[in-house]
């Protein structure tokens, strides 16, 4: 289990938590908001697809299918926009943090098995109907992209939210 712990988790910790950084660095928008916008962004990708192989009634049944999935990301991230100016500060750092470290050390083995899952799902999953077989291509690539993500990203370490200010000087202010 050490093994497990020093080798997978915790490198997909600390690389989720460059991400997160990344992220906020780059758009100075809340960390929490990286994860529905990566979902819509891979449900968009499989939109596209999906209009390239199949139509009809299979077409509309996976339009369906797309938007039940898109509707959480889409429903948080107009929350976010609704509550607007408060940003990310201190107050959402320390309760973003405190809720990290609570999943990092109860939920290791869930974000193993979603890997694992994730690793697995694309070789096991075969269907003899074409159409099935796309729904479950495109399951597939949905969870392999946004499972292992959403897990390590929920227990990773959030951004301070001052990082990058170059106006910030830590504690002390000199000069």
């Amino acid at each position: 289990m050490d093994w497990i712990n020093r080798y997978i988790d915790q490198p997909l910790l600390h690389g989720a938590a460059g991400l997160l950084r990344s992220w906020h660095l780059r758009t100075r928008q809340p960390p929490e908001l990286l994860e529905p916008t990566w979902n819509l962004v891979v449900l968009s990708f499989l939109l596209i697809a999906s209009g390239q192989v199949v139509s009809g009634k299979p077409f509309a049944l996976s339009i369906a299918a797309l938007v039940m999935l898109a509707l959480p990301s889409v429903r948080k991230l107009l929350s976010a926009v609704k509550a607007g100016g408060g940003g990310y500060g201190a107050r959402e750092y320390k309760s973003l943090r405190a809720r990290a470290i609570a999943k990092r050390e109860a939920e290791w083995s869930v974000r193993i098995i979603v890997l694992f899952a994730s690793a697995c799902l694309p070789f096991i999953a075969r269907i003899d109907d074409p159409v099935g077989a796309y729904f479950m291509l495109g399951a597939s690539i949905w969870f392999v992209l946004t499972g292992p993500l959403k897990a390590y990203l929920d227990a990773a370490e959030p951004p301070e939210p001052n990082e990058g200010d170059r106006t910030y000087n830590g504690v002390f202010h000199l000069g």
